[in-house]
């Protein structure tokens, strides 16, 4: 991991075309702005971790049958 120590208005570069910049300072409160291209997706972290949890959960979960069955064939 790097850590860096950034005042407030100064930025880092990320991969040549992901800037954070450190938008301002508040006690312990910290706001960064991100420019990066439309194609780069980003999360907060819990929110990240929120949706991890949710797949997971949502591929582990049991699948009743007879629901299926019920479905029309698409191939009839």
């Amino acid at each position: 991991m790097l850590i860096l120590t950034r005042k407030e208005g100064q930025s880092i570069i990320i991969n040549n075309n992901i800037e954070i910049l450190i938008s301002s300072i508040d006690g312990e409160q910290v706001k960064i702005g991100i420019n990066a291209p439309q194609e780069v997706h980003i999360l907060r972290k819990e929110v990240y971790d929120a949706v991890q949890l949710s797949n997971k959960a949502a591929v582990s979960a049991k699948i009743d049958t007879s629901t299926l069955k019920k479905l029309p064939n698409p191939k009839k």
